[in-house]
Order: C-alpha cells, then structure tokens, then sequence
C-alpha cells in the first residue's frame, strides 16, 4: 500500500501591500535563500554575528549525522543578550513585558526592571544551593514571575524544565521524577474562567515520590497567604528579599543545555527535548526578527503559555532577544466574553499577534459583531502557530481581524525543532491552506518513504534536509528516541507530519502521519475532512476518526461543534455529508456524523482524536495528561 495520496490544491491567493514588503527585514527571499544555500554557514554566522558572546565560536557547525554541534567552543549566556545588552543601550526604559490578568490587573517592567527581578532570584536561587546543569522545574501560572523564574535559571546556568499549569498530579510528578528536579517552583494558585486552580496542593502530591527534590519555592498570591511547610517550602518573595540585584551571568558553553521541555508522544511516557545554550537563541533571534517583522516600536503578544515550546521561543526568548515589548497575559479567549483578546489588543495598541488555529476557530464560532466592538487598527502582523491554519479560518482571520491588510504567517515548526522552519514570510504572496516555504535557513522537502522527493500536488512525509541551529539535541535520558527522527526516513529529519508541495514550492500541512484513515485502499487525511466540514457554514469545529468495517477497512465519523444559531438535524446531515463529497469526493464522506459541545484537546489546542477513538471503541485511550478538560 502506498503512502501516497493526490491532493487537491486550491491556488487562492493574496499579495500584501508592496510598501510591507519594501520595509521588511527579509525583503527578498529569493535571493536570501539563495545566499543560504551557496554558503549556510556564512549565513548563520553573520546572524549570530548580531548576538554577543563571551568567546566567539571556532566553528559554525559540525555534522556528524544524526549529530549537530553549533558555534562550538563559543561562550554565552542567553540572558545577556536577552537583558544586558538591552539595560546598557536605549532600551533601558523601554518596556519589556506588559502583564496583564484575568481581572485587568496590570503590571509593567521595563527591561531594566526585569534584569533586576531576574537577578535577584537567580541569587535567590543559588542561595538554596542550586548551580549550573541543575534542574529545576518550573510550575506556574502565566505571570510575570514564571518568565523571571526561567531567565533566572538560564542566568545561573540551571537547565529549567517548565510544566504547564494545568497537567495534574501524575504528569507533574513524571516530568519531576525524568528531570531529576532539585527544585520546583510554583504558585498557590491559577486563576481560569474566574475560578482558582489550586497549584501548591497538586505539587505537595506530585513530589511525594519524587526524592531528588529538596526545596519548593512558592509565589503566594492569595490573601490570607496559604500556610508554608518550613523543612520543605520558600516564599518566592521572601527569597527575594535582600538578594543582590547583581548576578554575573554563568558562562555557558553553546553545547550546554539550556532547558528540557517535555512533549507527549501519542504513545508512552513523556519525551524530555533537549535544546542548547548558543544554537537555540541565534535560531529564536533569527525567526523572530525576521519571520514577525518586529520593528522597534512594535507591541508583541504571543498568546502561549511557557509551558509549550511557543511560549518559549516566541513567548521569552526570542523577543527578548530582539529587544521588543512582549505582552503576557493570564487570559482565556472567550472569559469573561469572546471579546477578553480583542479586548488586550485594543488596550495595549498591540501590533503583532500570535495564536492558535484553533482559537480563531473558536473566534469563527462567535462571529463577526465581537471583534467589531474593538480598535484593532494597531494589528500589523498575524501569525497562527500549533497546528495547520485551514483556509476558512485563514480567510476570517485574514479578512475580519486583519481587514485585509495584515500579512499571516502561519508558521509550521515543533517541540524538537526549537523555532519556525516553515511560512509565508511577510510581503510574500499568502496562499490559504498553505503554510509556505522554508525558511532562509532551512531545508524542507516532501518525499516518500524512501525518501524520494514526491511530484508536486501529491502527499508524502514532510522532512527536514539539514541541521539547523536550534534543533534538538537529544530526548533526555533517551538518545535511541533522538535517532529515531533521523532513522525513520533514512537521511532526513522526519517531522512525521504529511504534507503536500505545490508547483510553485508553497507546502501545505495536511496533519500527523498518524492520522491517516485508509477507506477502501485509500489513504484520507483526517485534516482535509474536518476542514472540508468547517468549510460550511454551519460547523465551527470539526474532528474526523476511522471506524473499523469489515468491508472497507474503516468507515469516517465526524464529531461536529455547530456555530451559534445553527441546531442539529437530519437535514444538516444530509447536507454536510453531501458538502464532503462535493468538496472531496464520495470516498471522503462520513457514514456517521456526531454532533457535539466540545471535542477532547490538549492544552495547547490540538484535538486528541485518539480519545475519540478510544471512547468510541470502548477502548483505553492511554496517556492522557494532555487533555484539557
């Protein structure tokens, strides 16, 4: 059976403003890439040239396949570049993160004054015995103090393992116990929908079996403040107090280790991504000055939690690195009305935006008239980052929110990659349903199982050709895992993701590899099904399975959220089921069509669709501390 698949490709597509273009700092990717590809370590050079190091580095890289070092023998520390650099030039005062909260609490630091915090507690943190190639994890809410608590960990060379506030117990304490944590830090509280989540208690059960842990250290927001245990628990403010607000920064090798984020496998336990000191930020620096535009003035606000890769890079360390002013905010999109982003963007006079596919779908959902009550004139750039941006939600995006002037990046990248190695960079024609082209850096390709290149228009396994610096390094305490991305298509990086090149190089991300449904020897990508459903009116949301038939092989079912003012029916069966087979053929259609309040996703909006299955099946769905509800 082939893995090939012949997809349809809409060739729909828009052309910015010339001006947008003229003014970028990519303003011609043609010849860019093209100085790429003549000479890749002239290229990286000259960008980590930008960036300041305690040592300059003796070489660019060097390739060992499936091993990659970058800028060896170069010393650094991130948060020079992140922080220093900054206080010692004209961006002293200029504000480095605005935070806001769910209740429209508001707070601000200039780069000077988020030097200062992050000093201290990184002194606060040596003083409880933590030094470099520690690790300490890292389990907050999204405020200010989780971006200090990680920046202080790479000030003082503590590799920082951050798990998102919202995993229980069991995949808390997984991560711990795989990181070997010497110190947690967390909060008594997260506030979601107007309700407290109650951190510390979900700690104080997580490193019950966890004995490499000696120390908590714990923000204490609520009034009365929650009671510590002394033998084992530090106020984070306490540990502030006193502490000098000078801390040299470590001197890191570029090879070190700077953090391990796990990412969950659709099988097994949690694989810890290991992403290094001097390769991770030149590729952060690189992509987010070039693929976001950002300009000086720009108002940036990345919308993920640092508990996921995009946090990270694209949240902390990438802007940072660039000197610009990121928003933070302890905000979910719809609470206390659909209107809570809408409402940030107009505040802050935000200027670049960066979400999830499946927030503007949830936006789609409410409609037009909850955007219009805003300013959203400040709006320059739109990404969309975690998964592919299907082209309704491209076109509403595009058209409602950016009224036809702000270029999208839909950026396709991952957890192992570090940063963005696929878009539409800005001034370029966008084209709906496509991601883009690599980046200048980058070498992408689609190719069959023996990694042969497949003809344009048909689908195969989206591959990485080439090193690039932030990629991982290895899967902690797992090396075999790490070659296994270089072993499963000999001599490539595979993604294990489909996608499907057009003529003129633009790569559309079809979804996992995994979710493929072969019906009646065909293979069915579960993506181009769902964003046929949402393609109708009607559905706002949309996730398709395989069901098991003895004719077939497997049969398709939908599980369908409908947009406000539309109810379930015969008749809108009929009609989305026969909307399917106009858009993508008979084999395509659902034989059953289930509709639905919500669907099972994780916390980073991806639909679990193997819990669908599961549950349809009667089955065990497996690790699902992902899940989101």
């Amino acid at each position: 059976m082939s893995e090939k698949f012949d997809v349809k490709l809409d060739e729909k597509h828009y052309i910015p403003d010339p001006r947008i273009k003229a003014e970028a700092w990519t303003r011609d990717y043609e010849t860019t890439y093209g100085e790429f590809l003549n000479d890749p370590e002239k290229f990286w050079g000259d960008i980590a040239g930008e960036l300041e190091w305690i040592r300059p580095w003796d070489r660019v890289r060097e390739w060992s396949y499936p091993y990659a070092r970058w800028f060896t023998n170069a010393q650094l520390n991130i948060t020079s570049n992140c922080l220093d650099r900054h206080v010692l030039n004209h961006r002293r005062t200029k504000a480095a993160l605005i935070w806001r909260g769910e209740d429209g609490e508001e707070r601000i630091f200039t780069y000077r004054q988020l030097a200062r915090e992050v000093n201290r507690f990184a002194n606060g943190l040596k003083s409880l015995g933590v030094q470099k190639g520690d690790r300490v994890c890292i389990y907050m809410p999204l405020v200010p103090e989780q971006i200090v608590a990680m920046l202080a960990c790479a000030r003082i060379g503590a590799v920082h393992s951050v798990v998102f506030g919202g995993f229980g117990v069991s995949a808390l304490n997984a991560r711990i116990h795989d990181a070997e944590a010497k110190i947690v830090i967390t909060a008594d509280i997260g506030v979601r929908r107007g309700k407290t989540i109650p951190l510390k208690g979900i700690v104080e059960d997580a490193i019950i079996n966890a004995p490499s842990v000696e120390r908590v250290v714990v923000l204490r927001r609520e009034e009365p403040q929650v009671e510590l245990l002394p033998e084992m628990e530090v106020d984070y403010h306490e540990l502030m107090e006193g502490a000098d607000r000078t801390c040299s920064p470590e001197v890191m090798d570029a090879e070190d280790p700077l953090f391990i984020l796990y990412t969950s496998g659709s099988t097994g336990a949690p694989k810890g991504i290991v992403h290094t000191c001097g390769g991770y930020m030149v590729g952060t620096y690189y992509t987010t000055r070039h693929v976001f535009d950002i300009k000086e003035n720009d108002i940036y606000w990345c919308t993920a939690d640092p508990g996921w890769i995009t946090g990270h890079s694209y949240g902390v360390y990438g802007p940072l690195a660039v000197g610009a002013t990121i928003v933070a905010a302890e905000v979910t999109p719809d609470y206390p009305d659909p209107g809570s982003y809408w409402k940030i963007i107009d505040d802050l006079g935000v200027t670049i935006f960066y979400t999830a596919p499946t927030a503007i779908r949830m936006f789609m959902k409410h409609g037009e008239t909850w955007p219009q009550q805003y300013d959203l004139s400040s709006l320059r750039i739109l990404g969309s980052v975690g998964e592919p941006l299907n082209p309704e939600a491209f076109e509403w995006y595009y058209h409602v929110i950016g009224c036809g002037r702000c270029p999208i990046v839909d950026t396709w990248w991952q957890t192992e990659t570090g940063m963005q190695m696929i878009t539409t960079m800005v001034g370029e024609p966008m084209k709906p349903g496509f991601a883009g082209k690599s980046i200048p850096g980058v070498i992408a390709d689609v190719v069959d199982r023996n990694g042969n290149p497949v003809p344009p228009g048909t689908g195969g396994f989206l591959v990485i050709k080439e090193p690039w610096p932030a990629m991982l390094r290895t899967v902690y305490k797992n090396d075999e895992r790490y070659r296994k991305y270089w072993s499963t298509i000999p001599g490539y990086y595979a993604a294990g993701d489909l996608a499907v090149k057009g003529e003129d190089g633009y790569i559309m991300v079809i979804g996992r590899a995994d979710d493929l449904i072969i019906v009646a020897g065909h293979n069915i990508g579960t993506a181009e099904v769902e964003s046929a459903l949402v393609s109708h009116q009607a559905v706002a949301e949309a996730a398709v399975i395989g069901k098991p038939d003895p004719v077939k092989g497997n049969t398709i079912k939908a599980f369908v959220i409908l947009r406000t003012g539309f109810s379930p029916s015969e008749k809108l069966t009929s009609e989305l089921t026969y909307h399917v087979r106009k858009t993508l053929g008979p084999i395509a259609m659902p034989s059953e069509i289930e509709f639905v309040e919500r669907l099972p996703k994780t916390r980073s909006g991806k639909i679990m669709r193997r819990v669908l299955k599961a549950q349809e099946m009667g089955m065990d769905p497996g690790d699902i501390s992902t899940l989101e509800e």
